[in-house]
């Protein structure tokens, strides 16, 4: 598609773009006429003002205000004006040193959760890792009442993970202790992803003469190790949200998403299948409640893996470019960690 701006247009839009994020009050003609960035009168600017409007880049609040950028506007400035650096080396320090190898898997999602919040001033939320990129390292079945059993799983020497799995049958204690030994002297140090097709591969070896103990650690390992995807996220900086000129009922539903996960999980799910720093600005997220937000993601990575997504929520009205710069380094970051854990 060609670009439908000229260079005065692309000038002028960059320039109120940066004026409006910097001072949140619309920009009238006269102070975009007096900038050292535009070379026109005011008669000028307020004609591609007016263009603008027509295109659906700019907005009058009021008939008498000046304009601010619309989503259509803002989804420009970002695809075509803006730079985006690099984080600063003093930024970047302290990014790793947050984000320490020897954190477990929980307290890295945590610390980059925060460390995102207070770089970008707005709420900072990350994914727990997906878990069957994990290795294992050690489990226990543990009878509980009726067929439920208790897996407790070690994970990569730095995580213990608990769930509550339903079988077909009850389990005895001595059973279950039977099938952890087994898994712990045949699966320790096998990717959680790999475990059921490599148990599933060596009970087929050995079909005819299955035993008790087979069936019964088929039936407990093929429900302990089902696949995940993204189903939690850690959170900071809510709080930052309440700096927005939405209404109160908005902030309000604003954090009842936040709170309740289940849409943002899923716009940060759709997020898993793209690599690189990915925003949505409005309306483009397919909520209503983030309407006015904008979402600013990036993935990350273990041994090349996306396991999960970080990012920032805000106003629409965020220096991109900061926000940017501050996604791709955590995501660089806690990718580097997370792999070091595996090593």
């Amino acid at each position: 598609m060609s670009d439908p701006l000229n260079e005065k247009s692309r000038v002028l839009l960059n320039s109120l773009v940066e004026k409006y994020i910097e001072g949140g009050q619309p920009v009238a003609s006269k102070v975009l006429a007096g900038s050292s960035m535009v070379r026109v009168s005011p008669a000028t600017v307020r004609s591609i003002m007016a263009e603008l409007e027509e295109l659906g880049y700019v907005s009058s609040p009021h008939p008498s205000a000046g304009k601010v950028p619309t989503a259509l506007g803002y989804r420009f400035f970002v695809d075509s004006l803006i730079n985006v650096s690099p984080l600063g080396s003093y930024d970047l320090a302290n990014l790793n040193r947050s984000l320490d190898p020897d954190l477990s898997s929980k307290e890295l999602v945590e610390s980059a959760s925060l460390m995102l919040s207070e770089f970008s001033r707005m709420a900072g939320l990350v994914t727990l890792p997906k878990r069957d990129q994990a290795t294992l390292r050690h489990v226990d079945f543990l009878s509980l009442d009726g067929k439920r059993v208790l897996v407790i799983l070690v994970l990569d020497d730095h995580e213990v993970q608990n769930r509550v799995i339903y079988t077909k049958e009850p389990y005895t204690e001595s059973q279950l202790r039977e099938a952890s030994n087994y898994m712990n002297v045949n699966f320790t140090g096998v990717a959680l992803s790999d475990v059921q097709e490599h148990l599933v591969r060596s009970m087929k070896v050995d079909r005819e003469n299955m035993n008790t103990l087979m069936k019964t650690t088929l039936e407990v390992a093929d429900k302990a190790f089902e696949p995940d995807t993204p189903s939690d996220y850690v959170v900071n900086g809510q709080e930052h949200l309440l700096n927005t000129n939405r209404a109160l009922d908005d902030v309000r539903q604003l954090f009842e998403a936040i709170s309740m996960k289940g849409d943002i999980l899923h716009l940060l799910d759709r997020c898993m299948s793209s690599e690189g720093v990915q925003l949505f600005i409005g309306n483009e997220s397919g909520y209503e409640v983030l309407g006015e937000c904008s979402l600013v993601t990036a993935p990350y990575h273990i041994d090349g893996d996306l396991v999960g997504v970080l990012g920032v929520i805000g106003p629409t009205r965020m220096p991109y470019d900061k926000v940017i710069s501050i996604v791709d380094a955590t995501s660089k970051v806690l990718s580097a960690a997370m792999e070091f854990q595996k090593k």
